[in-house]
């Protein structure tokens, strides 16, 4: 899975944070739906940028 990084706040959207499918299948970033936004900072898709980085995500979410 390749990664994705918010241009905003650094959300690292990858296969530790990727949104799930019904089956528990990892969603591909470019498979999200259309009103997908980053859980930190509330952008769009389109401020997000490919990157190669294997760091671990530095900002934590809390799924309540």
């Amino acid at each position: 899975m390749q990664a994705y990084e918010c241009t905003v706040c650094g959300y690292l959207y990858d296969e530790q944070s990727a949104e799930r499918d019904a089956e528990g299948n990892l969603l591909e970033f470019q498979n999200l739906d259309t009103d997908w936004v980053c859980p930190i900072c509330g952008v769009r898709q389109d401020l997000f940028k490919v990157t190669e980085s294997n760091r671990i995500p530095d900002v934590s979410i809390s799924k309540k």
